[in-house]
């Protein structure tokens, strides 16, 4: 019989006669967009688990970046990471402003704040960190250069749904946080994203941005927006996976702390380092001794049915046919010697056990 592939990851999923209970209400009420009663429940909802006050939910965590700038009203330039995936650098083009990187703190993979000012210029408007496989930034530097320059903090969320900083959501923090729901995300609605803000003017400009720019009061539209809605039926899958939430996001510690005690002690691995906050264990990267190694056990893996994933691989300031190369040494050697290794909720401890064995194996 052969053996079924082992992915890097699968998406966390209630059952699906749950999923199908809360799809009945949109059958029912005919309702299938437009800010629906369901968007409108599991944006509550998830405010309420994750202790946020405003959430805007959207088609996509890229649309969240781009209606973040947007709200903001960035024109100018956005100090970011080149360790991402384009979507980041994507949205400051598509808004019309200009990606600037700063290299990446080679222990926790993140924007090196030791970096940051010097890439500050009189057309600096905003920063854009990421926080990579749901590992907090160092948000307290990054606000406080924020602060003394008179700049905008969005923070690329993306992977951090359930993580936390000083005892709150990661999401609670910046001028704007943009989170994604994709399948691959702890917390999915398949395709999906949201936007978070303390700030209640800056919430209610976002849901007008969501839909084309709309003034439901004055049946107007008063600025520049576009489609960014979440349908009912994406709300309703995010609302039976919402139960799960706890569970899975405990799972995925349990699982990445048994990888870790298993392989730490090889000093040819190295591994992502969380200084400040608790990550919420998104991914499992590894990052071996050189480029041969990594490829070896990539060859390895493959052919015993193990498929890891390199991320982020091409680091981003390389697509030289998407903006012109900026020189970031750490980023663009750490892209070239990463991989992410196999981490979701169904995943067997007998199967990370192959995975282990795959990875120490010499043959």
């Amino acid at each position: 019989m052969k053996t079924k592939p082992i992915f890097v990851t699968q998406p966390s999923l209630a059952p699906l006669e749950e999923y199908f209970e809360i799809l009945e209400d949109v059958w029912e009420s005919g309702i299938l967009t437009h800010n629906g009663p369901l968007v409108q429940r599991l944006e509550k909802e998830i405010c309420t688990k994750l202790g946020l006050q405003n959430l805007v939910a959207v088609s996509n965590g890229t649309i969240a970046l781009q209606m973040a700038i947007k709200a903001l009203g960035l024109k100018g330039e956005i100090i970011t990471t080149p360790f991402t995936w384009i979507a980041t650098v994507s949205a400051i083009k598509w808004e019309g402003c200009t990606p600037v990187f700063c290299d990446i703190d080679h222990k926790t993979l993140n924007i090196d704040t030791a970096k940051i000012e010097e890439h500050i210029t009189d057309k600096t408007v905003g920063i854009m960190p990421v926080h990579v496989f749901g590992n907090p930034c160092n948000i307290d530097i990054i606000e406080e250069i924020g602060r003394k320059y008179s700049l905008k903090i969005i923070y690329d969320a993306a992977h951090a749904v359930g993580s936390t900083y000083m005892g709150k959501s990661l999401l609670e923090y910046g001028d704007i946080s943009a989170a994604s729901l994709h399948a691959t995300k702890l917390l999915n609605t398949a395709e999906g994203g949201c936007c978070i803000t303390k700030d209640v003017k800056l919430h209610e400009k976002l849901k007008r941005i969501r839909f084309f720019g709309h003034n439901e009061e004055k049946n107007d539209i008063i600025e520049d927006g576009f489609n960014g809605k979440m349908t009912e039926v994406h709300a309703a899958l995010g609302l039976a996976n919402m139960k799960y939430h706890d569970e899975v996001l405990a799972d995925r510690k349990n699982k990445y702390n048994y990888y870790l005690d298993k392989l730490q002690e090889n000093t040819d691995l190295g591994f992502q380092q969380t200084e400040l906050g608790e990550s919420n264990f998104s991914y499992f990267p590894v990052i071996f001794k050189n480029k041969e190694t990594l490829i070896n056990t990539q060859t390895r893996c493959n052919r015993r049915g193990i498929f890891p994933r390199k991320y982020f691989h091409p680091s981003v300031n390389t697509f030289s046919k998407i903006l012109e190369k900026q020189i970031c040494p750490i980023s663009e050697e750490v892209a070239q010697r990463i991989l992410c290794f196999p981490l979701y909720w169904k995943l067997e401890y007998d199967k990370i056990d192959i995975v282990i064995d795959a990875i120490l194996s010499k043959r």
